[in-house]
Parts: C-alpha cells; structure tokens; sequence
C-alpha cells in the first residue's frame, strides 16, 4: 500500500528532474477544498496554456488565485506539472510514512501473537502427542491385508 503513494510521485518528480522546463505561470483557480491548483503558464513556449497543477501524494501548494508560482512541467504531456520548489525538494509524502508504519505495527502485532500462541501450545498443550487415525491401536495384520502366517 505504501508503494501505491511512493511510487507514482517519485517517478513524476525523477521525470521532471530529468527533463522538466521550468516557466513562470499564474495561478488562476483554487478549489476551496482545495481539490485543485489550476495555472496559466506565462513565460514558456507553451505560454497561455491553462493546467491544473498534479497533486503530490494527494497534497497541493498552499497559493491562491492570482499567486505567482515557478513550475516545472513536462514538455510531452504539460498536464504533468509541479512547483519547482516541490520538484528540487518535494515535501514529506505523508501518507507513504504513515502506511509503512501502519504495516510496521500490523507486522509486529502478527509475529507476537504468533508467538504468543506457540509458547501457549508448548507450555499448556498435551503430554502425549495425539493418537493416530488408527485409534491408539497397532494395525494387525487382518486390518492390513497382509496374509502371510
């Protein structure tokens, strides 16, 4: 689960590390939510061109409309745009930390209780291994089909 938040912001910021220009935009609309952050870039050939801003494991730059903002995009697919700032230094992907610790205590929780239950098997169990599917009784040579005397 923790890789479900990990992996598509990291890849997005190694991409736009990689190959990302960087231009001036304006931002012109939040959501009050705020759900989305969408800009206008300004300085760039891609200049006019209105996108809302990809979210980073969920979260968005706090900003609001009619903010000035550098931001890196992607020149094959402009729809993949940060802030600069969150593509030199991306923030704590909060959502990845807290299900890798969630995994963490789940894991540990599991292993105790496994233990727990062995060491209550061994301490409190029976003396005697439990009898086979014969009943306790040796078969005898009838029960087998063996028929030599």
């Amino acid at each position: 689960m923790a890789l479900f938040f990990v992996l598509p912001s990291h890849s997005l910021v190694q991409d736009l590390r990689s190959r990302g220009v960087s231009a001036a935009a304006t931002v012109v609309g939040v959501d009050s939510k705020p759900k989305y952050v969408k800009v206008r870039l300004v300085s760039s050939p891609k200049a006019g061109t209105e996108v809302k801003l990809w979210d980073y494991a969920g979260m968005l730059p706090e900003t609001q409309t009619g903010a000035s903002m550098i931001v890196t995009y992607d020149p094959e697919d402009p729809s993949r745009i940060l802030a600069q700032s969150w593509v030199e230094d991306p923030p704590a992907n909060l959502p990845a930390y807290g299900t890798s610790a969630l995994a963490v205590i789940c894991l540990g929780l599991t292993t105790a209780v496994i233990w727990r239950r062995l060491w209550i098997l061994r301490t409190f169990g029976p003396e005697e291994p439990p009898a086979s599917s014969t009943g306790g009784k040796k078969p005898s040579a009838k029960s087998t089909g063996d028929t030599k005397p």
